[in-house]
């Protein structure tokens, strides 16, 4: 019988793994290495949409004579108003009818919006005027226009072949059907090319498809899958996670069959193929545009930080001095994003020994080692302070997972179901499971489920969130 695994380590039987909670740790590919190339991941009607509004507007903006800055509101609102709805979206069903309500909705919110600035600012009538005009007929053409993109997209998809080249997790009576679909309707823009599973029931008669034997990571690189439909497995749940990760570590977009999917309304981030929905999981934090900001953000508040708080980095180490002499600083090896190791600075609360046992040693509570001035540190997260210079070194960020050493992301890996999936983001100086308390000797499942909640939900008010609460955090123990 044949098994799947979702990550790049040799793979044992599934069932062994069942059976050993203690398992070999599972950690995800290096994602630089075998990323698709960017132009393979372009989708090819959400360019063409884009487009579409984009010289249309530039058109009646011409027709109606309107000036530099009227033209430039009237693009920005439009665009920036109907990308935030998602008309831009890569999708399966290339429907405009479906579309049409949410693209009526979008230009008559940008009419009311340009309108409304327009009042408020007192702007000339007639140009005001010109404007609203322009988003009337704007309104009447890019409908047609919509339709003919849509239609030329389900069209190349059934001459061209246009479509993704797809692995199905789950090779029961769902999967086989929906195998069985896309290749009936290419129109979808979706061709299966293998299925990971236990094998397909011979009594259903699938489709002669490839029966992944082994790395699902592997197959997906090899067979330039991109994209992977998680349906009706015969595995349990935890691997369906693992191969969801793993496809999103490569590129691939991830769709998930709903249980009860009979049942299942239509909605956002719901694709329909023929009659089964198929929620589409969101992209990687790393690979939105938003993450950039993030990188800005913590490039600009590290650097400031350092400056503003070099004399009290200063006076802490004067400190240590006094207390316990050199040296001021502590370096050690923690694992970061992807699995690659970095060294990690922070402010020594600690007496040296003979002997250096702070890669194999979880917790220092209650050591004698450890002198009041250490103790002070500690308590008031001083001695993470030299940590900013990691941020701008870029081994981390502000906000995410806190980085652990490498012997017990090992450990923890062993024992905790998807530890190692934390380290798909950068690892942070505080995070979400640190504001809820769970610093020092806590509970590491309940770290790495904050850990990988975080990831799932990742957000700039998110991360905003976390810097407010782990003030209040600091505070707070400051008080107790």
């Amino acid at each position: 019988m044949r098994r799947f695994s979702a990550v790049a380590v040799p793979a044992a039987p599934l069932h062994a793994r069942e059976a050993d909670p203690r398992r070999p740790p599972q950690r995800p590919l290096k994602p630089s290495s075998v990323r698709r190339d960017l132009l393979s991941r372009v989708n090819a009607v959400a360019v063409l949409l884009v487009l579409a509004d984009a010289v249309t507007l530039a058109a009646v903006c011409v027709q109606r004579g309107l000036g530099w800055g009227w033209s430039g509101a009237v693009v920005a609102a439009v665009v920036t108003i109907r990308g935030a709805w998602r008309l831009y979206r890569r999708r399966l069903w290339l429907s405009w009818l479906q579309d049409l309500p949410r693209s009526a909705a979008s230009t008559a919110l940008a009419f009311a919006l340009l309108s409304g600035i327009g009042l408020v600012s007192g702007s000339d009538a007639a140009d005001l005027a010109a404007a609203q005009w322009a988003m009337i007929v704007f309104a009447l053409v890019i409908e047609p226009v919509r339709w003919c993109v849509f239609a030329f997209g389900r069209w190349c998809r059934r001459k061209f072949d246009r479509c993704d080249r797809t692995i199905i997790v789950g090779a029961g009576e769902v999967g086989v059907n929906l195998a069985r679909t896309m290749l009936e309707h290419p129109q979808f823009g979706l061709r299966p090319v293998a299925f990971a599973d236990s094998g397909p029931d011979p009594d259903r008669q699938p489709p002669l498809l490839e029966v992944i034997d082994g790395d699902l990571a592997d197959a997906i690189v090899r067979l330039k899958a991109g994209t992977v439909v998680l349906a009706f497995s015969h595995t349990r749940d935890s691997p369906l996670v693992e191969a969801a990760i793993t496809a999103h570590r490569l590129g691939c977009s991830t769709l998930v069959v709903p249980r009860m999917y009979e049942l299942h309304p239509d909605g956002p981030g719901i694709e329909r193929l023929r009659s089964y929905p198929l929620m589409r999981l969101g992209t990687a934090p790393t690979s939105r545009p938003t993450w950039w900001i993030k990188r800005a953000a913590d490039l600009l508040l590290a650097a400031f930080a350092l400056v503003v708080l070099s004399p009290v980095i200063g006076l802490c180490a004067l400190a240590v001095l006094v207390e316990s002499g050199r040296p001021l600083f502590f370096r050690q090896v923690r694992v970061g994003m992807d699995d690659r190791t970095f060294t990690l600075y922070k402010i020594r609360s600690v007496r040296q020994s003979g002997e250096d046992d702070s890669q194999v040693k979880w917790s220092v509570v209650g050591d004698s080692r450890v002198g009041p001035v250490g103790r002070f540190l500690r308590r008031t997260s001083l001695d993470e302070l030299p940590q900013l210079w990691n941020v701008l070194r870029g081994d981390m960020c502000v906000v995410g997972p806190r980085p652990e050493r490498p012997g017990f992301v090992r450990e923890f890996s062993a024992i905790h179901e998807l530890y190692w999936a934390r380290h798909r983001v950068p690892t942070g100086l505080t995070g979400l499971a640190q504001v809820h308390g769970l610093r020092g000797d806590t509970s590491i499942a309940d770290r790495s489920r904050y850990d990988n909640y975080y990831i799932a939900n990742w957000s700039l008010w998110l991360d905003l969130r976390i810097l407010l609460m782990t003030a209040g955090e600091l505070c707070c123990r400051r008080n107790r």
